[in-house]
C-alpha cells in the first residue's frame, strides 16, 4: 500500500488511456472508496453510475462543448450524482466521493480525470445534466456533478513539485 503522502504527490489528472478494460475487482475498490467517503450528516445520499459501455461513454463525452472529448478513450466512466432537494450539500458530498475514487484509482495504478458537468453544456444552451440524464435514464430529481474518466495510464505525468506548493496561500488564525 502506498503511503498517503506519496499518493497525494503522485496523483495527477490523466487524459490519455490504454484500451484495456478495468478489472472488476478494481472497479469495486474504486466505488468502495466513494461509498466510504464522509458526507454531511452521514446522509450518504450520493449515487454513482459506473459506465463501461463504449457507445454510452462516447455520448457522455459529447455532453458539453469543451474539456470532455478525451473521455472517449477511457474504458470506464463514473458519473457522480446527487439529489439537491434531499441534500443541500450534494455538491460537497459528491466532490469528496469523487476525489476519494481518484485517490483509490491512483493507488491501484490507474489514471483518472474529473470532468466537470454541473453548470456546463453545449453552445446551443442544452445543459450537460439534461443530456447525461437522457443517456443514462437518470430521474429528473438527480443532478450530475461530474464524470470521472478512469483507465490505464497511457501518458507519463511528473509527480507534484514540492517546490511549487503555494504555501503563501495558507494563513494561520487570520488572513
Amino acid at each position: 500500500m502506498t503511503e498517503f503522502k506519496e499518493l497525494v504527490r503522485l496523483r495527477r489528472s490523466h487524459r490519455k488511456f490504454g484500451e484495456a478494460e478495468i478489472d472488476a475487482d478494481d472497479v469495486k475498490m474504486i466505488v468502495r472508496a466513494a461509498l466510504m467517503s464522509p458526507t454531511s450528516k452521514g446522509q450518504r445520499n450520493w449515487h454513482f453510475i459506473v459506465v463501461d459501455d463504449k457507445a454510452d461513454i462516447e455520448k457522455l463525452a459529447d455532453a458539453k462543448d469543451m474539456g470532455s472529448q478525451f473521455l472517449k478513450e477511457a474504458p470506464l466512466a463514473i458519473v457522480v450524482l446527487g439529489d439537491p432537494v434531499q441534500n443541500d450539500c450534494w455538491v460537497e458530498d459528491g466532490s469528496i466521493a469523487a476525489i476519494s475514487m481518484q485517490y483509490q484509482a491512483e493507488e491501484l495504478g490507474l489514471g483518472s480525470c474529473w470532468i466537470q458537468m454541473r453548470g456546463r453544456g453545449l453552445s446551443d444552451g442544452t445543459d450537460a445534466d439534461t443530456i447525461i440524464r437522457g443517456i443514462l435514464d437518470i430521474p429528473d430529481n438527480y443532478s450530475v456533478l461530474c464524470v470521472l474518466a478512469v483507465g490505464r495510464k497511457a501518458d507519463e505525468r511528473k509527480p507534484q513539485n514540492e517546490d511549487k506548493l503555494k504555501w503563501e496561500n495558507v494563513h494561520i488564525n487570520k488572513f
